[in-house]
């Protein structure tokens, strides 16, 4: 039996499009990203202080000379969410626009012209590139966990590539398709930490990416993470690395994190884990287990 996979999340993207862009824009992003249509850079900007939103996408058609100092706030305040800049027809004010959005600070432009653009701007908008953490967390990961069975290497892809909302191991376990139960009992046996503190160092490498945007507050980065409340998420850093949040923003980085986490919980087991089977009971079931995802 195959279990469906809830750790690949759709990219959200926030557009200000003008309306005959936007049926194409969707229809390019089936599967792979949904859209948050807005007016307003404004709007735009509330949607990134109150959900996980991983790109902007801007119409060179819809950004004019009074948008412009309210999109170059937005990219100063949102540095760690790409932005990018849709063509898909030349008028007359087209090459000041272009200009304009270069000096607010946009990098990226898709031509969307012709039909291999909507392909390139898909591939844009794709999960792994907008969320440069999950790829530098597998990256620095895959290095460290060389030789590794398959189903350790599915768990530690898990913690990233999970939504940063999945909040307990339960849901975690649910998804990899082991019991919550087993999965403790399995990290309790090897003599490893436990899941639910690699899930919260995950977890909190999302927040300190997220912390990289001047724009986001506690409450901001607390409310998209899913905790109950920002005097939760400040209870959860306290306990776990015995800092305040504030501390936290000021100390850690995405990066920074990332290396605390393979530091703390990767590095001193890399010999355990080469013998760890977290989702089944030994090689001999490993290769079933692939046979059946």
């Amino acid at each position: 039996m195959s279990h469906p996979d809830p750790h690949r999340a759709v990219t959200a993207v926030a557009t200000i499009l003008h309306p005959a862009e936007r049926a194409r824009v969707d229809a390019a992003g089936d599967g792979v990203y949904h859209t948050l249509h807005r007016h307003t850079v404004d709007e735009v900007a509330h949607d990134l202080r109150s959900r996980r939103v991983r790109a902007i996408l801007l119409s060179v058609a819809r950004c004019g000379p009074l948008e412009c100092p309210h999109i170059a706030r937005l990219v100063r305040e949102f540095p760690r969410v790409p932005a990018i800049a849709l063509l898909s027809r030349i008028e007359p004010a087209t090459p000041q626009a272009v200009l304009s959005l270069g000096q607010c600070g946009i990098r990226e432009i898709v031509d969307v012209r012709e039909g291999a653009g909507w392909g390139e701007l898909r591939n844009a908008l794709a999960d792994e590139k907008c969320d440069d953490i999950i790829r530098l967390a597998l990256g620095a990961l895959s290095l460290d966990l060389i030789g590794v069975p398959d189903d350790c290497w599915r768990f530690f892809d898990a913690l990233f590539r999970a939504p940063s909302t999945c909040p307990s191991v339960r849901l975690l376990a649910e998804g990899l398709g082991v019991l919550p139960s087993t999965l403790m009992s399995r990290f309790f046996r090897a003599r490893l930490p436990a899941p639910k503190r690699y899930l919260a160092y995950a977890r909190l490498t999302h927040a300190a990416r997220a912390f990289e945007n001047p724009g986001l507050s506690i409450a901001n980065v607390a409310n998209q993470l899913e905790y109950s409340s920002p005097q939760s998420f400040c209870r959860h850093v306290r306990t776990l690395i015995g800092m305040s949040a504030l501390e936290f923003r000021a100390r850690y980085d995405g990066e920074g994190m990332l290396q605390r986490f393979r530091e703390e919980l990767v590095l001193p087991f890399v010999e355990k884990l080469r013998r760890f089977y977290p989702l089944s009971n030994g090689t001999r079931w490993s290769g079933v287990l692939r046979s059946l995802t």
